[in-house]
């Protein structure tokens, strides 16, 4: 790797901070290490045979290049992450012909771990396809402009909220679904009818896939089933309509396709552990 990239930005906390921040109670869990940003990284090439001691994280904005781990290569482009866990030998560089631009971060703490495995992260699957690369940038650039300025603990805290939201992002970036694949149709059309029957086997058929697909879908996505999904929906607009209409729980059950009033108000407060008259009751705000 050369000597520095025209214009690029970096920020390496020192040791002696690091360990300090990993004793503390509030940023042990994570702590942002290293942060930069590499425009138009001609020739960028990294190679670490034992692995990093952090997780590092890539982003990239324009241009190509390459993560290998465990003898699979990945291709980036821009609008493109991967995640490179702690430990793992790994080589990521520049394409020649259209040399990348990547922001980038390495991470330490106890919830590192556990935050990727949110997003099924791992050095076997470590790419996200970004939905909002301006976000993901701009929480990098929050965090490298942070440690830029000073070192100091509550500055350290700031970017560990930053990090926070950023793994949540590419969690969010990696499980949900993609404009028009089998989930996202899905999930568009128990939204669209959310007070209507559903069946799931003719939802289905209706987005190309099987009904166990369907449901190992929708479990992966949301961690429960099709119909619990739509369940979750109804519940929402029951507890608008509890809280901003004096509607009689009846016209509620009705509005959000319950027939049965009494069956509603028992899963009512199976999920909420009230009734919907005790749950308008509650003082809120």
């Amino acid at each position: 790797m050369q000597d520095g990239f025209h214009n690029e930005r970096l920020s390496v906390l020192p040791r002696s901070v690091v360990k300090d921040a990993l004793g503390r109670r509030l940023l042990r869990r994570l702590v942002v290490t290293h942060a930069g940003y590499y425009p138009r990284a001609e020739t960028h090439l990294m190679e670490r045979p034992g692995g990093a001691p952090e997780t590092i994280l890539l982003v990239c904005t324009d241009g190509t290049g390459f993560v290998e781990m465990l003898g699979q290569q990945h291709r980036l482009g821009a609008g493109h992450a991967v995640v490179i866990p702690s430990g793992v030998p790994h080589v990521y560089g520049a394409a020649a012909d259209r040399p990348w631009s990547i922001w980038w971060c390495h991470l330490q703490g106890s919830d590192v771990g556990e935050l990727l495995s949110v997003g099924e992260l791992d050095a076997l699957r470590p790419l996200v396809v970004l939905r909002n690369v301006e976000r993901v940038v701009a929480l990098l650039d929050e965090i490298l402009s942070t440690l830029e300025r000073d070192h100091a603990p509550v500055r350290l805290l700031a970017t560990t909220a930053a990090a926070w939201r950023l793994l949540a992002q590419l969690a969010v970036d990696r499980l949900e679904p993609a404009p028009g694949d089998p989930l996202e149709r899905a999930m568009e059309y128990v939204k669209d009818r959310v007070d209507g029957p559903l069946r799931v086997p003719e939802l289905a058929a209706m987005v190309g896939v099987s009904p166990s697909r369907l449901g190992a879908l929708f479990r992966r996505a949301t961690g429960g089933g099709v119909i619990a999904y739509q369940t979750s929906l109804r519940m929402a607009r029951a507890r608008h309509l509890l809280d901003t209409t004096a509607a009689p729980v009846k016209a509620v059950a009705d509005e959000i396709g319950y027939d049965d009033p009494y069956y509603f108000s028992r899963l009512f407060r199976r999920i909420h552990d009230v009734s919907p008259s005790e749950y308008r009751r509650r003082v809120k705000g």
